[in-house]
């Protein structure tokens, strides 16, 4: 972005021919240099797209379907974090440096769930400390790319950059769980550098969507990145015998109470084998031609269905780890 100065005469002196020049130097000069850092500047390609959960009897569906944000967008990608949890990334999960021609990914390198970060200090009332430290661990990969975004961002304040759809069962028979936690930034104009923005990233932001309040009906959930996407949910199309749909579930007698008992709001007395097939019978419908996956978590792990074109990464293996330490869970309320 060019700066464009505007010199005002207030005096009647003439302005010799030299003196002109040199300030018509200083201001191209400026104005290069800012070009230069602008052009060196680090670029965020985002995730876009719809995560849809069908939490079934003893495990867990989940798809992802690809839906650009823009033109250089990059598939949400799925991160094991523990033995029974995923994170599916959506937003700014990739990041490119113009000087290197490896981009940066928040699904690679991640390390495995610890215990609390002690120089963190969390509502023990409303996140478990180990939720807490994913979180922590996404803010400390971000917090150092974040800051090198000088440009002005087209986001809302309540706009998420990157969010974590986090997927799987906690232990002590607390059962199945999903998660999303929430990345927004700040920016304040550095007045003095002319469009110069300065970004910052803050805490993240953490909503359990499963399981639901007592005595809420169970259906199925579905994340959108932006939420801007259009269209009715899996949920809805459902709901409102989407002829479609209905064509597909009336055609097999197991597909029709999977959908029986996701339109009742029982969705989690599914049997998990039918409503993996009917989600994969289905998925071509919904997606539109989109490319999508599709797997399943149980308490031992994950499974693929429609798996993605590349490996899923593993969290690193965190050596001085003690034994006992806590898993990604939420305390159940009395």
């Amino acid at each position: 972005m060019k700066v464009a100065a505007t010199i005002r005469r207030r005096s009647n002196f003439t302005v010799s021919p030299f003196f002109f020049f040199l300030v018509c130097m200083a201001i191209a000069q400026v104005s290069l240099a800012q070009e230069r850092e602008r052009g060196d500047e680090i670029v965020a390609n985002l995730a876009g797209g719809r995560v849809i959960i069908h939490v079934a009897r003893d495990k867990i569906v989940f798809a992802a379907i690809d839906q650009a944000v823009e033109p250089n967008s990059i598939p949400p990608r799925v991160l094991s974090i523990d033995r029974s949890h995923i994170g599916v990334l959506l937003g700014a999960s990739e990041w490119r440096i113009p000087a290197d021609p490896k981009p940066v990914r928040l699904d690679k390198d991640f390390p495995r769930v610890p215990g609390k970060n002690p120089h963190y200090a969390a509502d023990p009332d409303e996140v478990a400390p180990d939720l807490d430290v994913i979180g922590v661990a996404f803010l400390e990969r971000l917090r150092p790319l974040v800051s090198q975004l000088h440009h002005r961002i087209e986001f809302k304040p309540d706009e998420a950059l990157f969010e974590v759809v986090v997927i799987g069962f906690a232990p002590e028979d607390y059962g199945p769980e999903v998660w999303t936690v929430e990345y927004r930034i700040q920016q304040d104009e550095i007045a003095t550098r002319g469009d110069f923005w300065q970004t910052r990233l803050l805490r993240p932001r953490f909503t359990q969507l499963y399981p639901p309040e007592k005595h809420a009906p169970k259906t199925l959930i579905e994340i959108r990145y932006p939420e801007t996407i259009q269209g009715p949910t899996l949920q809805q199309l459902i709901q409102g015998n989407d002829p479609d749909i209905e064509k597909v579930y009336r055609a097999d007698p197991k597909f029709t109470k999977v959908a029986e008992s996701i339109d009742r709001g029982q969705a989690n007395k599914a049997v998990p084998e039918d409503a993996t097939d009917f989600l994969r019978a289905v998925l071509p419908l919904v997606s539109e031609k989109a490319s999508f996956i599709l797997g399943t978590v149980n308490e031992g792990g994950f499974d693929w269905v429609v798996p993605p074109g590349e490996p899923v990464e593993k969290a690193k293996e965190d050596k001085n780890q003690p034994p006992d330490a806590p898993s990604l869970h939420r305390k159940p309320k009395p």
